[in-house]
């Protein structure tokens, strides 16, 4: 016998007491007859009225006989097992033909049948659907509630099943769950919900099931294939359709994106999948999601995908350096390839092997390991290690494989015995161990001679790890980008403010690879908090405590500071900043340009202004401490931050059109005559790069020019500028003087009662020796305290104070002598005894200088190192203007010269007021006669009056960084005054008349010079 199960429909008002349209309601009949008529059964299956009802549309659904296992069932064509058969039997699902044990044998429905589950949201007068089930209240409010429902729902075409499940609190919520044996428009669907929304004055949530189809490849899906799914629905819902993917219970969208496809059409909608993985595992649906008035339909297809994986092998050996112990043949040897512990595919292994003693024996699997034993022998095989591979099948019958060689530490072999965690390591190979509650690995090498090197931890916090995981695959498809861009962010703020959960160069790299990877993606950063987040976590970063965290053991930094560099400016560019954002390491301003404007920004007190022709947004960005991780070279060091300046624009070409003024902040004072470059970071070399950058000048330290966009800083050189030659004109000058001081000394105490005769004379010549004395003294210190770096804190701080005394000693007896001559000059009848004037010239020549020595060292911290003194140039200190110790020696100097220049112009004056002559003939004569005798006094006295050190003044006002300028000024003070004691030789002695013949006479041991001849007017005067 067969037995056929039969669906009519009911016509007419059935179920609907009033309303519109006519009221279905669905039946099912089970047929059984004789096989001989199953042909005819199409005859009998007519509609026909009974008691103006129209039965119709009868139709056969299944199809079931009897077998020894039970009932063998099978849907007609059209019709599929219902959603409550595949819960309760998955194999019904993919089959047409199913075998039940169960009595009454399920039915098969239309393929087109639709199931909806949704919610009703009701007024007041429902509230009795709250009480208690048995409660008669509930049972009329319910029975009202259905009746009210199904008055509405039955004039849908195949109309089955109405269940209210249950009834909740939130207002009055009732659950429920409708089937519909026919295809339905939604139309038709829209126009109930409308209708049974305003009889009831509710609002109501439906998701269908059966309206749209999701096809699906069959599973398990094979690793290497590229899977379609597609979702058809059953016409043009108007809306976009959204892909979701549950996994471990959570629920993600499906985009387009690196490993995912997303196309849509008006009745079609599909996913292909470019790259499987374990993440692409789940249940996939599609859905569109409807609205009129307060409603909402969500029409839904779900199927789940299951993936035949192939796994990523990590394959180790177990010692991971087999060891032959002495007089042994052979050594025991495991092999462990690590699937993950999360793998649960399963997996055939296969083990094959070369250079072995004996087959692998496999064994496990044990917490995703799969592990094989085997035997190796310990005769060495000339250099040919053993190798021990593991292939992995999964069900689709892809392989996968790994190959380890296993390093034998012969008996002869040189290696590293145990030690701690560590186990007997070959000479010349690296030891590897897992890191402990952390991602990575450690390692350590046993060198070439037998001995343990230093260990390098690569281990990374496990949180770290999961945000780079999370960084890597952001935009693979699954979930919108900006959400996980921005909860990457987050995970990366919350692990940036634990620093002692990144405080190695492992974190701090792999933290830096987060912001790396999502420079590179094609994202854009939106949401508020995800900026935050971004710009928090990467201030932490640079925080000082986390130095050493920026270095590896014995490598350089560069990489990783330009890789932050480089990413941070990225992401910069891609954040919507549209005002200043400040945080503890890092500020960014925001400014928009007009068209021939200029924009300023400031950040950590650095201004930049920036002139462009072109309109754009400009984002400046200042890096605390980034500076100190960024590579110098040669002799420069960072002293700015780190300033980086990008435009957007429509015109990018014309950005090489821009010109930006940068006022920085130095981070420590320049000193003088220290060379400063304005730069910016070449990411072509690598490296700081002048190119388009100029520095402003000493008078404005911190200001620089440039030609274009990028990341800025200001170098300082560690030294002060250099001027070529200088110091050995100095030293042969200086040396050239004090030899030429001793032979005046000499000179002038070998001529002393041959030229001394007249007060004058004495006082002038007693100045002489004085001023040569301490300027001797002066210079024998300067040569002494020639290498700083050589000298005792002690010495140098002696021969400062001597220089300084004897320097000031020399130009107060200049000052003597120069106050003598102008009192002479200008008061020829005015007379003082000798005592009187050398009492006047011992205290003005030692008693005021020392006085001056003596309150500089006290005020200055009783002479202390770089207070009173630098010890890098052992002499007084300048520090800036009006500031330092060196104030103390140039402003009496200062003085005492100007005053000397004063005398020397009065005398030059006194000498030139001559009769004038009538003789117009001897008119030019007596011109020349002036010219020369001013020229004459100008010679002899300037280096007697130290005017040569005027052009001390222009070394101190003009810095060295200025050029041409000043290397000129540094040479003239130079030449002239390293070789001073030659110029007083030359006009104090050799330039006298009287002193040559006094010398003359002397060596010829002839009588004494007269005295009484005078060659010049200036002669006359130091006589009188």
């Amino acid at each position: 016998m067969w037995a056929f199960i039969i669906l009519y429909i009911l016509g007419l008002n059935v179920c609907q007491a009033s309303g519109e349209g006519n009221s279905t309601q669905m039946h099912y009949v089970k047929l059984t007859i004789e096989e001989s008529v199953i042909a005819n059964i199409t005859e009998i299956l007519k509609a026909f009225v009974v008691d103006n009802t129209l039965v119709g549309n009868l139709t056969k659904t299944t199809i079931c006989q009897n077998v020894s296992a039970g009932t063998l069932c099978s849907c007609e064509p059209g019709f599929i097992w219902s959603n409550k058969v595949c819960q309760s039997n998955q194999k019904c699902c993919s089959n047409k033909n199913c075998t039940f044990t169960n009595i009454p044998t399920p039915m098969c429905v239309l393929n087109n049948a639709v199931t909806i589950t949704g919610s009703i949201v009701l007024n007041v007068q429902y509230q009795n659907c709250l009480k208690d089930k048995t409660s008669q209240e509930y049972q009329n409010c319910d029975s009202k509630l259905v009746r009210e429902m199904k008055t509405v729902f039955s004039t849908l075409t195949g109309f089955d099943i109405l269940t209210i499940r249950n009834y909740r609190v939130g207002s009055i919520i009732a659950d429920f769950e409708m089937t519909i044996a026919y295809s339905v428009k939604q139309g038709d669907l829209i126009k109930t919900l409308l209708l049974l929304s305003r009889n009831l004055s509710a609002s109501l949530n439906l998701e269908t099931k059966g309206f749209v189809h999701l096809s699906m490849p069959p599973s398990p899906v094979c690793y290497s294939c590229h899977p379609n799914l597609t979702c058809t629905s059953e016409e043009d819902l108007e809306v976009p359709p959204l892909w979701n993917l549950t996994s471990n219970g959570v629920v993600v969208n499906i985009f387009n994106g690196t490993e995912s496809e997303v196309t849509s059409a008006p009745t079609t909608t599909s996913v292909i999948l470019k790259q499987l993985s374990d993440r692409w595992e789940g249940e996939y649906s599609c859905s569109y999601t409807q609205t009129s008035d307060s409603n909402i339909i969500i029409h839904k297809a779900s199927a789940v995908m299951d993936i035949a994986l192939l796994p990523n092998i990590a394959s180790t050996t177990s010692p991971e350096f087999p060891r032959c112990q002495k007089g042994s043949d052979f050594v025991n040897v495991r092999v462990n390839c690590d699937v993950g512990s999360n793998n649960q595919e399963n997996y055939t292994v296969t083990w094959t092997g070369k250079g072995l003693f004996t087959a692998i024996t496999p064994s496990g699997p044990s917490g995703g390991v799969y592990s094989g034993d085997t035997i190796v022998s310990c005769k060495s095989t000339n250099g040919s290690k053993p190798q021990l591979t593991c292939t992995f099948n999964n069900t689709c019958n892809e392989q996968q494989n790994a190959s380890t060689d296993v390093n034998i530490i012969y008996e002869s072999d040189i290696f590293c015995a145990a030690e701690g965690d560590w186990k007997d390591t070959k000479a010349g190979y690296t030891a590897h161990l897992k890191c402990l509650n952390a991602a990575g690995q450690r390692q350590r090498k046993c060198s070439a001679d037998g001995k343990w090197e230093t260990e390098v931890a690569q281990c990374v916090n496990l949180d770290v790890n999961r945000a780079l995981e999370q960084a890597y695959i952001v935009d693979v498809g699954l979930g919108s980008l900006d959400k996980n861009v921005a909860n990457v962010f987050f995970l990366l703020g919350n692990i940036t403010n634990n620093l002692q959960a990144i405080n190695t160069y492992a974190n701090m790299n792999a933290s830096i690879q987060v912001l790396l990877s999502l420079s590179q993606k094609p994202i854009s950063i939106t949401e508020e908090s995800a900026i935050n987040n971004f710009l928090e976590s990467s201030s932490n970063l640079l925080e000082k405590s986390l130095k050493e965290s920026w270095t590896k053991a014995g490598q350089s930094n560069s990489s990783l500071a330009e890789s932050y560099l480089s990413s941070v400016e990225q992401l910069i560019q891609k954040a919507n900043i549209t005002q200043g954002k400040d945080k503890k390491n890092i500020e960014v301003e925001a400014s928009d340009c007009t068209q021939g404007s200029q924009c300023s920004n400031m950040v950590f007190n650095v201004t930049i202004e920036l002139d462009s022709q072109h309109p754009g947004s400009v984002k400046t960005a200042g890096f605390q401490e980034l500076q100190n991780y960024l590579p110098e070279k040669g002799d420069f060091e960072p002293n700015s931050i780190v300033v980086s300046t990008t435009m957007t624009t429509s015109e990018s070409k014309l950005l090489e059109s821009v010109n930006v003024k940068i006022n920085f902040q130095l981070l420590k004072p320049r000193p003088r005559d220290v060379q400063i470059k304005c730069v910016s970071w070449d990411n072509t070399t690598r490296s700081w790069s002048e190119k388009g950058c100029e520095w402003l000048g000493s008078s404005k330290e911190g200001s620089c020019t440039c030609t274009h966009l990028s990341t800025f800083a200001i170098l300082m050189s560690r030294y002060p500028v250099n001027i070529t030659g200088l110091e050995e004109v100095t030293y042969v000058g200086l040396s050239v003087s004090v030899v030429s001081l001793i032979f005046s000394m000499a000179i002038e105490l070998t001529v002393w009662s041959a030229v001394v005769k007249t007060i004058s004379s004495y006082l002038r010549h007693t100045a002489h020796i004085h001023i040569a004395l301490c300027l001797l003294i002066a210079d024998c210190c300067f040569l002494a305290s020639s290498n700083p770096k050589d000298l005792p804190e002690m010495w140098c701080k002696v021969f400062v104070v001597l220089k300084h005394f004897c320097y000031l000693s020399m130009f107060f007896w200049m000052l003597c002598l120069s106050s003598m001559l102008l009192h002479k000059t200008v008061f020829p009848l005015h007379h003082m005894s000798k005592n009187a004037y050398m009492r006047f010239f011992l205290f003005l020549g030692y008693v005021c200088p020392l006085l001056i020595v003596v309150i500089t060292f006290l005020c200055y911290n009783t002479g202390a190192k770089d207070v009173y003194f630098s010890s890098d140039t052992c002499w007084l200190r300048y520090s800036g203007l009006l500031k330092g110790s060196i104030h103390t020696f140039v402003i009496p100097v200062g003085i005492i010269v100007f005053f000397n220049v004063f005398s020397m112009i009065v005398v030059i004056m006194k000498l030139l007021d001559h009769p004038i002559n009538t003789d117009k003939s001897n008119e030019n004569d007596n011109e020349k006669k002036a010219a020369k005798t001013a020229m004459r006094s100008v010679i002899l006295l300037t280096p007697i009056f130290g005017v040569t050190w005027i052009f001390g003044f222009a070394v101190m006002l003009i810095d060295l960084t200025a050029g041409t300028v000043a290397f000129a000024v540094n040479y003239i003070f130079t030449l002239l005054n390293a070789f001073q004691g030659l110029f007083i030789l030359l006009t104090t002695c050799l330039g006298d008349k009287l002193i040559r013949e006094a010398l003359l006479n002397r060596l010829r041991k002839n009588d004494p010079a007269s005295t009484t001849d005078s060659s010049t007017k200036l002669d006359s005067t130091w006589k009188q």
